[in-house]
């Protein structure tokens, strides 16, 4: 099963997604977005982004 994005109120009249595992577990949380139009072209970019996006690692690891 997919992971979920829930759109919840983040003030008076700002918006932010939240993106949860399948088993409920918290993965991210987005910065607030000032409208619904907004934040779902945030879960539209995170969507379209994640799936094709590289992992780097940028640790800086002691000489």
């Amino acid at each position: 099963m997919a992971g979920t994005f829930e759109i919840v109120s983040a003030g008076q009249e700002s918006f932010r997604f939240r993106l949860k595992a399948d088993d409920g577990t918290l993965v991210a949380v987005s910065p607030s977005y000032p409208s619904i139009k907004a934040v779902v072209a945030g879960i539209t970019a995170v969507r379209e982004n994640a799936a094709t996006g590289f992992v780097v690692d940028r640790r800086v690891f002691p000489s």
